[in-house]
């Protein structure tokens, strides 16, 4: 996704370029008024034949308008335009490019492109655009996108900050495992865009703090993964809720049989948009299986984990996690755990260390296979393989992301071979196969193994330095003091290259 980069549309499509998948069948032009449309019932005539297990794409009634080459060619108001040029991005993405003119015109749309396709602006811009001159009443916002985690909200967030402060319009964030104090305060305070968990939304609206009855924008980022977690009965309830008249949008990078659902029950003549199959790859990426001996295997990945530069490795749980940072800090490697068992802001402050530079590798669990977006990530390793192929694809997204190259490393030990052999055709990946045992020359050329130092490290929080002011006194030692008490890392800008 992106949020700083000019954008180079032909170093992020598939050999062929990106694919779009218009189906169009009769006549009239969208418009942008939802002024007695049709009811969301279930199907809307007759649907293409599928092969079992595989998504069928909605047919669209209503001619899909022409892709854009320019944000500017867009009807957005002036002051996004502007904000974008600021961020010095002026190109869309396939995605974007193919999106924003329906969207903006308040055509629902069904996205599909891999991670760092640009998702996240495809269909903020169109969101904020379409909210922006409008100002909600307290806890009744006026756009809703609904993702499956903190993390991945908090991203969007950030993302989506500058554009809507352009245009004048106050966001919120509302989200599981934070306090519910300050989520409360900024829906008092009349959020016109609220990004939110479902989880936390459907609570904090069954405690009379929100009214989803105003919400004309609503947009499912992620929605596979939300009917994965089980979030199907929150997200249909809360859709439930919304404007029956307002516009859709629905973006993930993968689509299945568990979003068909929501595409038949909510999605009105959708204009549909594929960059990459479901299963695709993105082309600056390459893909590699390191058969390796069970009893290697630990000595492996902690050369890997020791290699120059960063590198995000993937375990089955948070047990696993934990148990590999420990031995990697006494190793002598700056690593830093993050899972499901994390507080916020512990988990904030890690991922903040990892981006920053503060640790060179992040252990995790799949809380980190989607929602993350690191600059210059260039190898993510699966320590445990995933056991799904949609796992292995979020997995490997965070790395070769908005057109950069990375590589995506898979230890397999004997008895896992035949697994992800089949896993991997189901990713529709043909990974290079290598046997490396730790200390050869093979994994070093790969990873950029090398031995650790063997001299134990301890990760602390960075402590910004403060000037102190002469004669401060009692009150600014205080609250310094309480700073020290609470634990909490100092808050960092994004970088000037992060992407959304």
């Amino acid at each position: 996704m992106n949020r700083t980069r000019k954008n180079n549309g032909s170093s992020r499509t598939r050999d062929g370029g990106a694919v779009t998948v218009r189906k169009n069948g009769g006549a009239g032009a969208p418009t942008s008024s939802r002024v007695g449309r049709p009811a969301r019932s279930g199907g809307r005539g007759s649907r293409p034949a599928r092969p079992h297990g595989e998504f069928a794409l909605p047919r669209t009634i209503s001619p899909a308008l022409p892709a854009v080459e320019k944000f500017a060619d867009l009807d957005m108001p002036r002051a996004l335009v502007s904000a974008l040029g600021a961020q010095g991005v002026t190109t869309p993405f396939p995605i974007q490019a193919a999106t924003l003119p329906n969207s903006l015109a308040g055509r629902d749309v069904l996205g599909r492109g891999r991670t760092g396709s640009g998702k996240t602006l495809a269909f903020g811009l169109a969101l904020l655009s379409r909210t922006a001159g409008r100002r909600a009443d307290a806890g009744q916002p006026l756009a809703l996108v609904l993702v499956p985690t903190r993390e991945l909200a908090q991203q969007v967030t950030e993302a989506l900050t500058p554009y809507a402060r352009a245009v004048r319009l106050r966001l919120a964030t509302v989200v599981g495992g934070m306090p519910t104090g300050r989520q409360m305060s900024a829906l008092r305070g009349g959020a016109e865009v609220v990004v939110a968990t479902p989880g936390r939304l459907k609570d904090l609206i069954d405690r009379g703090h929100c009214r989803l009855d105003q919400v004309a924008v609503t947009v499912l980022d992620e929605a596979d993964q939300m009917t994965d977690m089980g979030f199907m009965p929150q997200v249909t309830a809360l859709l439930d809720q919304v404007l029956p008249q307002g516009q859709r949008m629905l973006f993930s990078a993968t689509l299945d049989r568990n979003v068909d659902r929501l595409v038949r029950r909510y999605l009105n003549d959708p204009v549909v948009h594929s960059v990459d199959p479901s299963a695709g790859a993105v082309s600056t990426m390459e893909h590699h299986v390191l058969h390796v001996h069970d009893a290697d295997k630990h000595a492996t990945t902690t050369e890997i984990a020791a290699r120059d530069g960063r590198v995000l490795l993937f375990l089955d749980t948070k047990h696993a996690v934990d148990r590999l940072t420990k031995h990697l800090l006494n190793s002598g490697v700056r690593a830093a755990a993050l899972h499901g068992g994390k507080s916020q802001p512990q988990r904030t402050r890690t991922l903040d260390q990892f981006k920053t530079g503060h640790i060179s590798v992040l252990v995790a669990t799949n809380v980190a296979a989607r929602g993350i977006h690191v600059d210059h990530l260039d190898l993510v390793v699966n320590v445990d393989p995933p056991t799904d192929h949609k796992d292995y694809l979020h997995r490997g997204g965070r790395t070769a992301r908005a057109g950069e190259s990375g590589s995506v490393v898979t230890l397999v030990t004997p008895n896992q071979r035949r697994s992800m052999t089949r896993l991997m055709a189901a990713a529709g990946v043909v990974p290079r196969v290598t046997r490396v045992r730790s200390g050869e020359e093979a994994l070093r050329d790969i990873t950029g193994a090398q031995a650790p130092s063997g001299v134990p490290v301890v990760i602390k929080a960075p402590v910004v330095e403060r000037h102190r002011k002469r004669g401060g006194g009692a009150a600014s030692r205080g609250r310094r003091g309480s700073a020290r008490l609470t634990g909490r890392a100092p808050a960092r800008r994004p970088a000037s290259g992060a992407a959304a």
